[in-house]
Order: structure tokens, then sequence, then C-alpha cells
């Protein structure tokens, strides 16, 4: 929206000076006419809302077809496109990422190595492994590196981890229900209530 003209733009108005203001934030596209009269307010417009009501109607009148610029996506919205499966994404979704991606080579090559990783883990590749850490150190990319610096403190049990079928995942389940237990009797009970909670918790459950 680059031409701002009609006989309503001719006219003497005290909004005439606040006017380039007005279009500029239009076109950045704020076209909510509360928020516009408030910054106009800010920046010493002294006239009525209903004016700058009236205004934004005939901005709307004479662009129908002008959409305000659409919001950019936020990091956790860039980081859920890259870390889901590129089949889950709808095309307006893929075509953000795919824009992004363009811009920031960095953020490409974190984003082919997020997704192998994955690759790794819901096909059990863990053999794949300290192959796929080689070609993380071999890229300037530090904070993956401070990732893969960390599994190879204990590679054998993550290529376990990432092969076998069987997890320590029961177990962990059986801790948080525990903790959560502890923290509902916190300050009220003794070990020996806790202990015929925790018994009952499991005869529940077989």
């Amino acid at each position: 929206m680059s031409c701002w003209s009609g006989q309503w733009t001719g006219r003497t108005s005290i909004l005439d000076p606040h006017k380039p203001y007005l279009h500029q934030r239009w076109n950045e596209g704020c076209t909510n006419a509360a928020q516009l009269f408030a910054e106009l307010h800010e920046r010493g417009y002294t006239g009525g809302s209903t004016i700058v009501r009236q205004y934004a109607r005939r901005l709307r009148e004479a662009f129908p077809h002008d959409d305000a610029p659409r919001k950019p996506p936020s990091v956790r919205d860039v980081t859920s496109w890259i870390t889901r499966h590129p089949d889950s994404l709808n095309a307006d979704q893929a075509q953000q990422l795919k824009d992004i991606l363009a811009r920031c080579p960095e953020l490409d090559r974190t984003t082919e190595h997020v997704r192998a990783f994955a690759d790794l883990m819901n096909n059990r590749n863990g053999r794949h492994l300290p192959r796929w850490i080689a070609q993380v150190q071999a890229d300037d990319l530090p904070a993956l590196h401070t990732f893969t610096a960390g599994l190879a403190q204990d590679l054998d049990a993550v290529v376990a981890g990432l092969s076998m079928s069987y997890s320590s995942g029961p177990v962990e389940g059986h801790n948080n229900k525990i903790k959560m237990l502890k923290r509902q009797m916190f300050g009220r009970a003794g070990f020996d209530l806790l202990r015929k909670r925790v018994l009952l918790a499991v005869r529940n459950r077989l």
C-alpha cells in the first residue's frame, strides 16, 4: 500500500500532521483504531478518537484487499517445526521454515543434524551414533558440540539406549509416582502411611 489518494485525503484536519505516522503504522499491520489513537496521543495528537476511527475506516474502504503483514514466527514455533517430522508440517509451516533456513546456513545445518539424530532414535540405529557425532563436530556449531561432548562421556550407554527396545522407563515411572505421593503427604504423615500408599498404588496397577 504505497498510494494514499482520494478526495478525503485533501481535507484540512487536526489529524493531518500525524497522517504520515498513521500510514507507516498501517503498512506495518496496525489497523486497530484504538491502538492508533493511543499511539498518536502519546505523540502529541490533541484531537478526539472519533477522527482516528473515521480515518481508519476510510483506509479500510480504500484498500479492502490489503492484508496486514503476517506476524513472524516465534522461536518456539521454529523450534517445533525443526524437531517435528517434516511430513507433520502443513504447507504454510513448511514454507516458512524453508524461508528461514535459507536465510541462516547455521540453522539449516543444525536442522539437518537434529533430524538425523531423530532418525537414529526412531529407527533404533544407535550403531550410527559415532558417525553422527563426527559429522556434528566437523561443523562450526558450538551448541551442538556441547551436546555431543555429553554423549561421548557415556557413549556405550547412549548407543545401547538408541539400539535396544527396552529401557528404564517403567522404573522412572514408579519413581515419579512415589515422588508425587511424597509431595501430597509432605508435612502430613510419616513413613508408614507413605509405604502403605505406595504398595496400594502398585497393587491397583496389577
